[in-house]
């Protein structure tokens, strides 16, 4: 039976640590201030955006929320970023992706102050994730995964890693971020031929493929750590993730739950980008 990778005792250590700095800041007279900027009301999106509220709660730091319907235009939406952009008590933004409209929202993506970017959705952070140099914060579910491998003693250097995904969301930014660790990284996706066989020579596995419960017990071994950074809503109305845990349970050597898993892990990280804009600024 695979050890269960919880996020809330990573996620919770990890707030512990920043409600002292939060304190600091607001001794300063200054709140550590986060923007929630969601287009339309996806299940997935009002999940993660609960989940970071909570966290943020946790960490004293405050939360402004900018709704948008999902048929808003595009106008609206970049006046909405110049809003947050142009407020100096916001300190960091999250716009909860993807978007309705690709091309509103790399514009989005492009607009936002990189000072401000606190979940590496602007060119400039994500450059630094690809080069290694530069400031900016990476993206938090990507950083969620190193994070949650650190908590549980899980070696990264010289381990072979498969990320199923490409998005400039996940897939990528985990790849690179474990390369920087030291692992040699495959980085694979729906398409890719013989994928499980190509999973099966993984230390660690990183399911991150957009499609529920894909990842089953043909893709895994009893050696195997699955990180599942997936989050679906399934026929019966509940969360599952892109690895089916039923069927691979029983046979990793780890895994993460969802929900329970990456997700608490995510909003801590999130929370700590804020709290770290803030002090820059």
């Amino acid at each position: 039976m695979a050890q269960l990778l919880k996020g809330a005792p990573a996620a919770a250590a990890l707030t512990e640590a920043l409600v002292q700095r939060s304190e600091a800041l607001q001794s300063k007279g200054v709140t550590p201030t986060l923007a929630i900027l969601r287009v339309g009301e996806r299940p997935d999106d009002l999940s993660y955006e609960t989940g970071a509220v909570k966290r943020c709660e946790k960490a004293k730091i405050a939360v402004r929320r900018f709704p948008l319907p999902a048929n808003c235009t595009r106008e609206t939406l970049l006046t909405t970023i110049q809003q947050i952009n142009a407020d100096p008590t916001i300190h960091g933004c999250l716009m909860l992706r993807p978007l309705p409209d690709p091309e509103a929202e790399w514009s989005a993506c492009q607009l936002l102050d990189p000072k401000k970017d606190v979940d590496g959705i602007t060119p400039s952070a994500l450059g630094a994730v690809f080069t290694g140099r530069g400031s900016g914060y990476p993206p938090c579910t990507a950083q969620a995964c190193i994070e949650l491998l650190d908590f549980y003693n899980i070696p990264i250097e010289g381990k072979r890693a498969v990320v199923i995904g490409r998005s400039l969301v996940i897939g990528r930014p985990v790849s690179m971020l474990l390369q920087h660790r030291n692992a040699t990284v495959t980085m694979c996706h729906t398409r890719t031929k013989d994928l499980p066989a190509i999973c099966r020579q993984a230390d660690i596995l990183i399911a991150a493929a957009g499609q529920p419960q894909m990842v089953t017990a043909n893709f895994t071994t009893p050696t195997q750590t699955v990180l599942d950074v997936g989050i679906h809503v399934d026929e019966t109305g509940k969360l599952c993730g892109d690895t089916n845990f039923t069927t691979l349970s029983p046979i990793s050597a780890a895994l993460t739950p969802v929900p329970g898993g990456i997700g608490a892990v995510t909003t801590a990280v999130l929370a700590k980008h804020v709290i770290q804009a803030a002090e820059k600024m």
